[in-house]
């Protein structure tokens, strides 16, 4: 690894490996085998917990030896330096993998009425995955869920930046969330105290992690859910290029527009630099045409930016989540 690391994260490290059992601690991990768009160098250190004693454990360390580090989710809106993460970035696996439809008991103790035959709350972990969490749900009969069945990731993932498609967003779901605000200390916050907004939530700020999430669903036939599931993966696999490493939306919608039509209007439809391109499939994406880098996603991003701005005034956001690097 040719990354200069700081004394506070060698000695986290070291903590961390006291900590941890050694087959979950992976040293310059490369991020490329951790995001959808198969970009990345080596994180210092890439840690998997299992439970949220180890959570509580890991961020102990970080944070008294003052070491950078990161949660990272399906890493589906990542788009990390190809010089790598000079921090900890730390995985949840294990018991955050978990979904489970909430008993009665259990509603009484958070204080939540529910019209048994008509709804359902269900428990999922952080780091289940959406597809995973779908075909859950389907089996289950509990339908609510099927804008999002397609969306690539996990429900923290999803929660801390407000995932959405076809008309529906995870805040028309989340009754709450469970989150660690320190080494720790862990509290259930309301869908109005998770403060949802476009593609965003009060997680963003960088005060809390999400561990759980309970989402509210209507009773349907399992059948009637599969296909509306099927019309929207149809629909999906026909606009968008599902067939190339991306992360996604690259920029966000902005006011009065879409970012798609922006881009294609400004004729950067198939627009490349080395390995990365704009979709010729739909433009709103970035795509990895194959052996992408950063650098390459980068320069296509500024350029859209640009020829944007120029062309219409208005100046694009990213969507994707920078990682040790910038536009």
């Amino acid at each position: 690894m040719n990354m200069i690391l700081n004394e506070d994260t060698k000695r986290a490290i070291t903590r961390i490996e006291e900590v941890l059992p050694a087959e979950n601690l992976h040293a310059d991990e490369p991020m490329s085998r951790h995001t959808s768009f198969r970009i990345g160098g080596p994180a210092a250190l890439f840690a998997v917990v299992q439970n949220e004693e180890e959570l509580a454990a890991v961020l102990r360390v970080c944070n008294e030896e003052n070491a950078e580090h990161m949660l990272i989710g399906n890493g589906s809106n990542l788009l990390v330096s190809d010089e790598g993460y000079p921090g900890i970035a730390i995985k949840l696996g294990g018991e955050f993998e978990s979904i489970d439809v909430v008993s009665g008991d259990a509603l009484k103790r958070v204080n939540i009425d529910i019209d048994e035959d008509c709804e359902a709350l269900v428990c999922v972990g952080a780091a289940r995955l959406m597809s995973s969490v779908s075909a859950f749900l389907t089996e289950q009969g509990l339908s609510g869920f099927e804008f999002a069945s397609g969306i690539p990731g996990s429900i923290g993932g999803a929660v801390f930046m407000n995932a959405g498609a076809y008309g529906g967003e995870i805040k028309d779901l989340a009754e709450s969330v469970r989150v660690m605000f320190g080494p720790g200390e862990v509290k259930e916050l309301s869908n109005e105290e998770m403060q949802f907004g476009y593609r965003s939530s009060r997680a963003q700020k960088g005060d809390m992690i999400i561990l759980s999430a309970l989402l509210r669903l209507r009773k349907d036939e399992p059948a009637n859910i599969s296909a509306r599931v099927s019309e929207l993966a149809t629909k999906r696999n026909a606009k968008q290029p599902v067939n190339f490493p991306s992360a996604g939306s690259t920029f966000k919608r902005p006011v009065g527009g879409y970012a798609a039509a922006l881009i294609e209007e400004a004729g950067l439809k198939g627009y490349r630099a080395g390995g990365a391109a704009v979709s010729e499939k739909h433009s709103g994406f970035v795509i990895n045409e194959g052996g992408a880098t950063c650098e390459d996603v980068l320069a296509v991003m500024r350029h859209v930016r640009e020829c944007v701005y120029e062309k219409s005034g208005i100046m694009l956001e990213p969507e994707v989540r920078l990682i040790n690097c910038e536009l």
